[in-house]
């Protein structure tokens, strides 16, 4: 199985400064990011970065990093640009991996990839159960309901379908969707030469603008370790707990 991991790490950030940077355990977010994809399947991990703080802390550790423009809407654009400057073939496989999640198990990057090859899928998302109501309401938590192939029919930040119930066990159809991505290079180009949808825009899910232009996005279920993405103090200080009882 021959993939690439690709790593959008900007260095602003909305809530906490220069987040991909902060140290957990004395290693950088982003560091602790590539290690962890590095011990996938994969044959090449890159960091693609927007400033040259995050691309000397790559090579710091001995990870490989691109330079690439400030000004992408999204990590997606980020990742063409990175599979551009080193030329990949539009065959070739890319799993993208978000810079702020510390916790990215190897196991579920290379079930993605594993799912571009064997099922001659071209775009590739994964999900996992809610394991409360609460999380299945709280809008930072993105829901994902599927088609009878597994195939994403819509995304969103409300709790998907409505349901009067309370009651998980009634709120079954919709899964918790986890924000990796696997494509094809050809794919992915082609999702980047979309416009931002209206869809995309009021829920503020890139992933919508694919669905908006019907291009399929499978969706596989992952069962493994939590995968806690970092966007708040509070998710940090979870995830240091979470790291140093490793």
């Amino acid at each position: 199985m021959s993939f690439n991991v690709v790593i959008p790490a900007r260095l602003d950030s909305s809530r906490l400064e220069e987040k991909v940077l902060i140290e957990i355990n004395g290693i950088p977010m982003v560091i602790h990011v590539a290690q962890r994809a590095s011990l996938s399947g994969a044959k090449n991990v890159v960091i693609a970065t927007d400033d040259k703080k995050i691309a000397e802390v790559a090579r710091h550790y001995n990870f490989k990093s691109v330079m690439t423009n400030k000004n992408h809407l999204s990590g997606t654009d980020r990742c063409l640009e990175a599979s551009e400057i080193i030329k990949w073939d539009g065959q070739d496989i890319i799993v993208n991996v978000q810079a702020d999640e510390p916790l990215i198990d190897p196991a579920l990057i290379d079930l993605l990839a594993k799912n571009i090859i064997d099922d001659q899928s071209e775009y590739v998302t994964a999900c996992s159960e809610f394991k409360s109501y609460k999380e299945f309401v709280n809008p930072n938590n993105v829901k994902v309901i599927l088609d009878n192939f597994s195939n994403a029919l819509y995304f969103s930040r409300s709790p998907i379908p409505y349901s009067s119930s309370t009651n998980l066990s009634d709120n079954n159809y919709a899964y918790h969707h986890l924000g990796i991505y696997a494509y094809r290079l050809n794919a992915l180009k082609k999702f980047c030469s979309f416009s931002i949808s209206n869809l995309e825009r009021i829920e503020k899910l890139e992933q919508l603008r694919a669905l908006s232009n019907n291009l399929r996005l499978r969706v596989v279920l992952y069962d493994g370790k939590p995968i806690i993405g970092v966007d708040t103090l509070e998710d940090l200080n979870l995830v240091k707990a979470m790291i140093s009882k490793q």
